[in-house]
Order: C-alpha cells, then sequence, then structure tokens
C-alpha cells in the first residue's frame, strides 16, 4: 500500500449518516431488529464507542465542482443502529487500497473477518462470504483460514454446507437444524432420499447430532451391504417386514450361527411402544392368536390392498416404508 493511502492512518473523522452507503460485500444477510433496537438505545445513552470503517471517494460533479462519498466496510449492525436512534453523525476510520480491485476485496474481508470474529455469522451466510473470497478474489483456504484465525478444515467444512439441498440450507439458516446436523447429512449427499428421510427424522423427532450421525453411518453402510452378492434375499424381504410393521428402522445381520437384530428407537416412549407390539404379538402366539410373522404377512396385504387410496398420504408420512430405507 502507498504512502498516499495511509494518509487517513490512525485518524477518526465525523460523517454525515447520509452519505455512508451500505457495504454491498456484506456477508450478513439477517439482522434481529430487536437486537437493532437495544443497541440503538445503547448508542442514544452512551454513543457510539467503535468507529465505522470505511472507504472515501471524490466525485466530481457536472457542474465541475467535488462530492465525497463513502462506503461502508465493517459496523453494519451500528450504522443501522444510529439511524434508529436519529444521529447526524457517526465517528469513522477511512480506509483505502491503492487499486479497486485490492478496494474491493478489503471491502469484503473485513466485513467477513468483523461477522466471524464476533460469531456473527450463521453458517450459510460465513459459506457464501468464503465462496465469494475464492471465486470473486481466488483466495485459497489457507489464505481465508489465516485471515480469520481459523483452521483450513474449518473454511473447508463451511463451504461444503453448500452442497446440501436448498431446503435443507433454509433449515440451517433458519435454526430449524444446527450446523452439526449438516454434518450427517453431507454423509448422504449421494443418496438423496435417505438425505431427505434424515432430515425430517431431525425435525420431527428432535434427534441429537450424535444420534443423527450414527443412523447417516447405518445408513451409508447398509446401501453398500444391499449391494453385496452374499446377502440373502429373504434376509432383505423380513427386514422390510419388521421395516413396516414396527414404524422404524430394522436391521438384520445374518452369521453362520444364528444373527443380530437391530431395532432402532429414539425415545423411551417409542421404546415401551415397540416393547407392547412384540409383547402383544407374543402373548397371542401363546394363546393360539397371530404369530408376529402372521402379523407381518397381514401388514403385507392391508399394504397391497391400501396402496391405490392412501398413496398421497403414504407420499407425506414421515413413517411409511417409502421413507425408511434401510
Amino acid at each position: 500500500m502507498s504512502d498516499s493511502s495511509n494518509k487517513y492512518a490512525n485518524s477518526i473523522f465525523w460523517v454525515e449518516l447520509g452519505k455512508i452507503n451500505p457495504n454491498p460485500y456484506q456477508p450478513r444477510r439477517e439482522f434481529d431488529e430487536l437486537k437493532l433496537k437495544d443497541l440503538a438505545d445503547s448508542i442514544r445513552q452512551y454513543g457510539i464507542l467503535q468507529p465505522l470503517v470505511v472507504t472515501r471517494e471524490e466525485v466530481e460533479k457536472e457542474n465541475g465542482g467535488i462530492s465525497t462519498r463513502y462506503e461502508l466496510i465493517a459496523g453494519e449492525r451500528r450504522l443501522r443502529a444510529s439511524k434508529i436512534a436519529g444521529l447526524y453523525q457517526v465517528p469513522v476510520v477511512i480506509r483505502e487500497g491503492d487499486a479497486d480491485d485490492e478496494r474491493e476485496r478489503m471491502k469484503l474481508e473485513l466485513a467477513i473477518i468483523e461477522n466471524v470474529q464476533r460469531e456473527d455469522l450463521n453458517p450459510v451466510d460465513r459459506a457464501h462470504a468464503f465462496r465469494r473470497l475464492v471465486d470473486e478474489f481466488n483466495f485459497k483456504h489457507s489464505h481465508i483460514a489465516r485471515k480469520i484465525g481459523k483452521s483450513r478444515e474449518y473454511v473447508s467444512n463451511t463451504m461444503r454446507l453448500l452442497a446440501l439441498p436448498q431446503e435443507l440450507i433454509d433449515a440451517i439458516s433458519q435454526k430449524k437444524i444446527t450446523e452439526g446436523h449438516a454434518r450427517p447429512l453431507l454423509m448422504l449427499v449421494d443418496h438423496p432420499e435417505e438425505q431427505s428421510t434424515l432430515f425430517k427424522e431431525i425435525l420431527y423427532k428432535k434427534l441429537t447430532v450424535r444420534e443423527a450421525e450414527r443412523i447417516a453411518r447405518h445408513t451409508a453402510h447398509e446401501k453398500v451391504r444391499k449391494h453385496s452378492p452374499e446377502l440373502d434375499p429373504q434376509i432383505l424381504a423380513l427386514e422390510q417386514k419388521f421395516i413396516a410393521n414396527l414404524g422404524t428402522r430394522v436391521s438384520i445381520e445374518h452369521r453362520e450361527v444364528g444373527g443380530k437384530l437391530t431395532i432402532d428407537f429414539y425415545s423411551i416412549d417409542e421404546l415401551h411402544a415397540l416393547f407392547d407390539r412384540l409383547q402383544k404379538s407374543a402373548q397371542g402366539d401363546m394363546k393360539g392368536g397371530n404369530s408376529f410373522e402372521d402379523t407381518l404377512d397381514t401388514q403385507d396385504a392391508q399394504d397391497e390392498s391400501t396402496f391405490s387410496s392412501e398413496d398421497e398420504k403414504r407420499d407425506e408420512d414421515l413413517y411409511s416404508i417409502k421413507n425408511f430405507t434401510v
């Protein structure tokens, strides 16, 4: 940076609010109105404790005069709150670059750093900001990491969020699911149906991140297992019957002697319901009633007879066999 670009260094100026334009590279897209009002109240009482950061540009008027305009780099919340507070002028620090490209990069870079350092950005806005640094300014992931004081893996994993379907990206932005839930969802990026099912389970069953990760690993393992030529078709058929009857994920691991039956549940209430269902089937078998196998076969027959009339309802039902792929 040249000496001339440092002529405003360490100086604070007072600038009219109306002359400061927003930062076009502001990565943050959502601002909490209540928090802005709280900040405005604080500004009325104590003033602005930290100056805004702006760029300055002189523009020649048509009549030959010169006008000065400013563009915000950092301090979007303070700028908005100052307007709410009814201020006329605000304190600013002026930053300049040697060229237009450098100035534009500085605007984006400082805006990101300000927000990331205060953890102000939601994960999706942060991912978009990192993507802009890569696409528009040719930053490497490691370069971004050094700028914000994070690891390269942190930057790469954040940007991976953008590989999710838009519905899932919106859910993260709206805090319906956490950034941690995105990890298991990304494990199923090549299996869109299973990914969508897991997303619905996270929403409706309030799964923790660890529970979601376990399901994602299990689903990925089952996808590989089902393509194995050694898998007995009868075992697969029985799995599907269990799933249809119990309404949850079931897997059967067949060994040379015996095997293992795994039934997933997500709450104590669901565990009790599963136990009651199995107990009733066992009691019916002892009394000469329908066995559990008969119940499974009956369920298959009912499914076939009602499939046409309930097709739309089954598509919308989270717990249908269509959604629970193992």
